[in-house]
C-alpha cells in the first residue's frame, strides 16, 4: 500500500511541475509581449497610394490623447507647413519672403543656438505672423530623458531665450528631436502646455552637401501631398528655398490651402 501512495505522490509531484513550468512559460511569454508592445521611440511613416495620407507608428488617436500630432483634418485640403531650423544656413530670409508673398503660415521650430545667434529673424518669423516652436535647447534625443525636470529644462530654456527675441511669450509647441520620444515624453510636454507635433511627409533635404536637385524634389513631395498634411522641411536647404514659391504655387492650384498649427487645437 505505502508503495501506491509513494507512486501517486511522485505522479502527483510531477504534475505540478508541469502545470508550473506551463505557468512560468506563459508568463514569459507575456513579458515578450509587453516588451515587443513597448511605446515606440522613432517617429516614422508608411506611405501606400499617391495623394492617400500615410501610415504613422503611432495613430493620430492615440497621440492625440498627449495633444500631440501628426496629421490634421483629413477631409479637407489643408497643409500645415512647417520647417525645422537648427542653424542658419543663408536662406531663412528668402524662406519668409516667399511666405510673406503667398500669404502661407508657417511654424518655424529652432533651437538654442540659433535664436541665440539670429535673433532678428527669430523675430521676423513672429512679427509676420508665423509660430515659432520648440525644438528644444540643446536638439538632444528626447526619448532618453526620464525625469520630468531635466525634460522642462530642455524647452523651458529655449521658451525663454525665444520670448526675449520676440518680446512675446513662446507658443507652446514643441517637435521632438529627429522625432525621438516616449509616451513618457508626451506625458511631460502635455503638462507643460505643449502640443507636440510630429509629421505626414518630410524628404531628404536636410544635408547641405547633398541637395536635391529641384525635380527630385518635386517628385518626392509633390505625389505625396495629401488632406491635413503636416510637412516637415529644413529651412537650411537650398533647393527647399529655391522651389517653395513655385511648390506652394503648385498645391494652391491643387485646391489646397494653407493654416497654422493653432488650428489643429
Amino acid at each position: 500500500m505505502w508503495k501506491k501512495r509513494a507512486t501517486y505522490a511522485i505522479a502527483a509531484t510531477i504534475l505540478l511541475c508541469g502545470a508550473l513550468i506551463w505557468q512560468l512559460a506563459l508568463l514569459g511569454k507575456n513579458i515578450i509581449t509587453a516588451v515587443s508592445a513597448a511605446p515606440v521611440t522613432d517617429w516614422g511613416l508608411g506611405f501606400g497610394e499617391a495623394g492617400t495620407q500615410p501610415r504613422g507608428n503611432c495613430d493620430a488617436d492615440y497621440l492625440k490623447q498627449f495633444d500631440a500630432y501628426f496629421v490634421g483634418n483629413t477631409e479637407e485640403k489643408v497643409i500645415y507647413l512647417t520647417f525645422d531650423a537648427g542653424y542658419e544656413n543663408g536662406h531663412t530670409a528668402a524662406i519668409l519672403d516667399v511666405l510673406k508673398k503667398q500669404e502661407v503660415p508657417a511654424a518655424f521650430f529652432v533651437v538654442s543656438n540659433y535664436v541665440k545667434d539670429n535673433p532678428e529673424l527669430v523675430k521676423r518669423m513672429s512679427d509676420e505672423g508665423h509660430i515659432v516652436g520648440n525644438h528644444t535647447m540643446t536638439h538632444p534625443d528626447m526619448s532618453k530623458i526620464t525625469d520630468q525636470t531635466a525634460f522642462a529644462e530642455e524647452l523651458d530654456g529655449l521658451a525663454a531665450l525665444v520670448e526675449q527675441a520676440t518680446g512675446k511669450p513662446m507658443q507652446k509647441f514643441y517637435r521632438p528631436p529627429a522625432g525621438r520620444f516616449s509616451e513618457q515624453n508626451l506625458q511631460f510636454a502635455k503638462a507643460l502646455g505643449y502640443k507636440t507635433i510630429f509629421w505626414s511627409l518630410a524628404y531628404a533635404d536636410w544635408d547641405v552637401n547633398k541637395q536635391p536637385t529641384h525635380q527630385a524634389a518635386f517628385d518626392k513631395l509633390y505625389p505625396r501631398m495629401h488632406n491635413g498634411c503636416i510637412l516637415l522641411l529644413h529651412s537650411t536647404s537650398q533647393t527647399n528655398a529655391e522651389i517653395l514659391d513655385e511648390l506652394l504655387t503648385k498645391w494652391k492650384n491643387e485646391g489646397y490651402t494653407f493654416r497654422s498649427l493653432d488650428a489643429l487645437c
